[in-house]
């Protein structure tokens, strides 16, 4: 692994041992073969005898090398021979002995290797690339990226060739090192850092301060624009070497890990510090404007008004300039098609710019759809560094669970569009005082109303409540819990097994359960009724294992991503898949 082992391409050969010439001598023979032998019609078997003799035939066209010679007997008849004092001297000796000159000294050589290609070794056409971009740690493990993408690369022929060979989509896996190329501090950490505990200390500075890098207004530029170019350059590279890709409407797609997510996004989106800076000074100005203030500090402020704001007049008139005789160039060579997001903290970074919900269910609240066609947030239950983007939009959203990510083996699994929202806590019963009081605050007039929501554990803390309020709140509080436990499993059995019931009993166990309660906008089998949804899913969660220890899965799930046989089964879906939303909708009442 330590090793640099060169790629070569190889076109001429030595006979018998099949081993290719240095690359350098190989083009210099290649290019003399072209020009003298162009368009003459070449032997139609490929299976040529190797030994056939060359006695009596006069080299027909020479090329001089640094220390050999090449000479061409016939188009498919090429030997090599040494030009050093010893290989002469034996040549004159054999010669006069009555060898051939080909046949005492000479290598053959034969253009192309001894097995002759096919139609069906050429790979297919590849249609939609993915850039697999890292997140921290790459300085303390470089070359990782590259061996977690031939991970999902391995895993995705899997699933590619057992659910997708019928398609003519071919998807491709890239991986995009964008960290090993950036100076940022140089050594200045590394040098003020204690010797004691000196592992762990290069463990964090190698991985956590890339966090620190990026909150960093000296460094953060840094790395967006190494993440950038690394994008554009792969593109470009891929571009060259497969021109038919853009001219047949290849598409793009980015799968990017942990911090790689909120690089991606920005460089995405455009988003700049400087803005926030901008939007902080814009509100200091307001609060200044409401507080009473001398007639000499109005003056000056007024002053200072019509100042910035002829800047800024000055300011767009300048950048008019610059776009009428210079058009920017587009940040990314290529439009995204999907952004799949893989243990993303990027909800956290939103939330602490100040992103709050909206009342509209659109994807283009966090990143419009011009930028991103779709956006896709994957996470284990128990990353710790994952979180969810969905109440980011609505706000309701923190109470409907994330979309279960299906099992590659599942036979005849529902498509994620037609899979309908549905809570996390359908029916939840106040146990004390202060649940009822909890769950009675008013609900934000401009989204639906939200729900306490159920935590691992609940139960166990409700009976740590009732334990305080003395023994008569304990036999309350496990009376309603497991009222509420067998009431809510009766009536959702009967609502979905058995449809036909009319679900009396469930109506009465409405009527115990909603006092004190806001009306909530969904049914009791605990789906979402239609009021206000997202037009598409963005959180989707992978399936907990049956026996897996969650306090040991928070500390291997967040790299657990590569190598997962859902996950590559999720993307291929989304990506070999053509759209057919139209045709989707009008099948539901089937379905």
């Amino acid at each position: 692994e330590t090793e640099k082992i060169p790629v070569m391409r190889g076109q001429w050969f030595i006979d018998g041992t099949w081993q290719p010439l240095e690359e350098e001598e190989s083009n210099l023979i290649e290019q003399e073969h072209l020009n003298r032998f162009r368009g003459q019609q070449l032997q139609e078997s490929f299976d040529m005898e190797v030994s056939k003799p060359v006695d009596g035939k006069e080299a027909i066209h020479s090329l001089k090398l640094s220390r050999n010679h090449v000479d061409w007997h016939s188009v498919d008849e090429v030997y090599l021979y040494s030009d050093a004092t010893t290989s002469k001297i034996a040549r004159t000796v054999t010669q006069k002995l009555g060898f051939s000159k080909a046949s005492s000294s000479g290598t053959r050589l034969h253009r192309g290797y001894v097995e002759e290609a096919t139609l069906e070794d050429k790979p297919p056409q590849t249609s939609h690339i993915v850039f697999v971009v890292h997140g921290i740690g790459q300085k303390m493990d470089q070359g990782r990226i590259i061996k977690n993408t031939a991970m999902m690369r391995d895993t995705a022929r899997k699933i590619e060739e057992k659910y997708f060979s019928n398609l003519a989509t071919h998807v491709e896996f890239l991986p995009v090192e964008w960290r090993s190329k950036l100076t940022l501090d140089g050594d200045t950490v590394d040098s003020i850092t204690p010797d004691k505990v000196r592992g762990l200390r290069d463990m964090l500075n190698s991985s956590a301060m890339d966090i620190m890098y990026y909150t960093s207004p000296l460094y953060r530029d840094e790395l967006v624009k190494g993440l950038q170019q690394e994008l554009n350059r792969l593109y470009t590279l891929f571009c060259s070497r497969n021109p038919e890709f853009e001219e047949k409407g290849g598409k793009v797609s980015i799968v990017s890990h942990s911090l790689g997510c909120v690089i991606t996004y920005d460089i995405m989106t455009g988003w700049n510090p400087v803005r926030l800076y901008e939007q902080l000074l814009q509100k200091e100005e307001e609060e200044l404007e409401d507080r009473w203030m001398s007639y000499e500090e109005q003056r000056l402020l007024e002053e200072l008004y019509i100042t910035k704001q002829r800047l800024r007049e000055i300011e767009e008139r300048l950048h008019g300039l610059k776009a009428s005789t210079i058009s920017k160039p587009p940040v990314l060579k290529f439009k995204v098609e999907n952004f799949f997001c893989m243990g993303s903290p990027l909800a956290v970074f939103l939330a602490l710019r100040g992103i709050r919900p909206g009342n509209s269910g659109s994807q283009d609240h966090i990143l419009p759809r011009t930028i991103c066609n779709r956006l896709l947030n994957i996470f284990h239950p128990t990353d710790p560094v994952a979180y969810r983007l969905e109440p980011l939009i609505l706000k309701h959203y923190s109470n409907i669970s994330p979309v279960q990510i299906h099992w590659y083996n599942t036979a005849n699994p529902l498509p994620y569009e037609h899979m309908k929202p549905s809570f996390l806590n359908p029916t939840k019963e106040p146990t004390s005082v202060t649940d009822s009081e909890s769950v009675s605050t008013v609900p934000s007039p401009t989204t639906s109303p939200v729900m306490v929501r159920r935590h691992y554990g609940e139960s166990i803390t409700n009976i740590g409540k009732a334990s305080i309020l003395g023994a008569a709140s304990i036999g309350k509080g496990l009376g309603g819990m497991l009222f509420s436990r067998f009431g809510r499993s009766s009536t959702t059995t009967s609502q979905t097994l058995e449809t036909g019931k009319d679900g009396a009993e469930g109506g009465d166990d409405k009527k115990a359960t909603t006092v004190g309660t806001p009306p909530l906008p969904h049914s009791s089998s605990g789906f979402l009724e239609p009021t206000v949804e997202l037009e598409h899913r963005i959180d989707f969660e992978l399936r907990e294992g049956l026996v897996e220890s969650r306090y040991w899965s928070a500390v291997t799930s967040h790299t657990a991503y590569w190598s997962s046989l859902d996950i590559a089964l999720f993307l291929l879906t989304f990506m070999c898949k053509p759209d057919q939303e139209d045709t989707d909708k009008s099948n539901l009442d089937t379905i």
